[in-house]
């Protein structure tokens, strides 16, 4: 297994008159599979809600979106099961599947009851997954349809973190309308996993499968892409890194020992691009080929066996000129596109929370058109009529609102639902 690391600036031209400019670099990253790859066993955990509100169809289609999952792990695969209502409890523990009847008997006894206490459930469900990490791609699925009412959204976050730190990944996936949006999206950006809803019961199926195939392409784990600046080059202080692909997520910042910069990506799957956009500010620089940045990634390769492996130094260079003509990147122009996109309905919620409706309404908008610049219009459709909905005095459902959310984060594969 091998990256492919593409690096482009949004602009490659520089002026060579100018004191300062802004670029930003897009930086493609992914997985190559080769011939002699062997499987890498996956870890799963599902943490599943069994309370009171999901009685009925809803905890039935849960129930057979799970044992479909269980169906479709491989031998050598291992499984935990953790679910929770006001408290939480080990259902499956963390094993490699030799008697999948017996898991899935496990799972059809589930019965809905109690209130919701997510932090205990992902807490549990931290700790099954960490069992059966070394050498394997582990990832949870969190799904719930209620708010934390017996739990602390703090703790949420912590274990989410903390997930981080042992290098898994968190799926959320909120069902029905009455989930919260906020606190499912920061487990999920904290863990790079993706965000997910399921607005009816039937979808459960589908959501699930739509995620397990994707961390079935997971060829390399534990990443982190580091880059290092030249003189007079520097990252924007404000939010300096996104990823924009496949979902988009505001990226900390770390610096490692050696001063350059680290920034987590987690899993890489194979010939799937994980897509990084750095806003950088340079100052004026002499005419020529000038290398402003040097990029390469750490990651783990569990199918070798090997964890550490670097790739090569990739230098990243602009061409300084003194006749300036601009040199557009369409993909990264795309990225900022993306970018542009999320944080604009992020502002738009912000003002709608402050009831500056008419602002809301007017950002919705500006995200719509961004949403269609791109090409993306699915999400485009979703956004505009949310800013409609504001400009006739209406409020938007909460359905409305988790669909505004969801639109913002990536780019539908199918037509929004209605």
């Amino acid at each position: 297994m091998k990256v492919n690391l593409q690096p482009a600036l949004n602009d490659g031209n520089l002026d060579a008159n100018q004191l300062n400019s802004q670029r930003q670099l897009g930086i493609s990253i992914s997985a190559i599979a080769e011939n002699q790859d062997r499987h890498v066993p996956l870890n799963l955990c599902l943490i599943l809600d069994h309370s009171g509100s999901m009685n009925g169809r809803s905890l039935e289609t849960v129930k057979k979106a799970a044992i479909r999952l269980v169906d479709r792990l491989n031998p050598g695969d291992r499984l935990s099961v953790v679910v929770f209502d006001h408290r939480a409890k080990v259902l499956v523990p963390s094993q490699v599947i030799a008697n999948p009847e017996k898991i899935k008997q496990q799972i059809n006894r589930l019965a809905a009851d109690g209130g919701t206490a997510i932090d205990e459930g992902l807490r549990l469900g931290i700790e099954e997954l960490a069992k059966g990490k070394k050498d394997t791609v582990s990832q949870a699925f969190l799904l719930t349809d209620g708010e934390n009412e017996h739990g602390d959204n703090s703790r949420c976050l912590k274990f989410a973190q903390l997930a981080a730190s042992y290098n898994l990944t968190l799926n959320t996936l909120g069902f029905g309308d009455n989930w919260n949006q906020d606190v499912l999206e920061k487990i999920a950006d904290a863990g790079l996993g993706s965000l997910s809803y399921i607005q009816k019961p039937e979808q459960a199926v589908e959501e699930f499968n739509r995620l397990f195939s994707r961390i079935q392409t997971v060829g390399l784990t534990n990443a982190y892409l580091l880059f290092s600046l030249m003189p007079n080059v520097r990252l924007a202080e404000l939010k300096p890194v996104a990823q924009v692909s496949p979902d988009t997520i505001e990226l900390p910042l770390q610096q490692e020992a050696d001063g350059r910069f680290a920034v987590r990506l987690g899993d890489l799957m194979k010939d799937a691009e994980r897509v990084i956009l750095a806003n950088i500010y340079l100052g004026q620089l002499p005419a020529g080929e000038q290398a402003i940045a040097n990029i390469q990634v750490r990651y783990d390769d569990p199918a070798a066996n090997k964890v550490g492996l670097v790739t090569p130094n990739i230098p990243v260079y602009a061409h300084v000129v003194k006749n300036y003509q601009a040199d557009p990147n369409p993909q990264v122009q795309h990225s900022i596109l993306a970018l542009a996109k999320y944080r604009q309905t992020q502002l738009a919620e912000t003002k709608l929370q402050q009831g500056d409706r008419s602002g809301a309404a007017t950002m919705l908008q500006t995200a719509a058109k961004t949403a269609l610049q791109m090409g993306d219009t699915g999400a485009a459709t979703v956004l505009q009529t949310s800013a409609t909905q504001l400009q006739s005095g209406r409020d938007l459902s909460e359905s409305d609102r988790k669909k505004t959310r969801i639109v913002s984060k990536t780019v539908l594969q199918d037509n929004p639902p209605q």
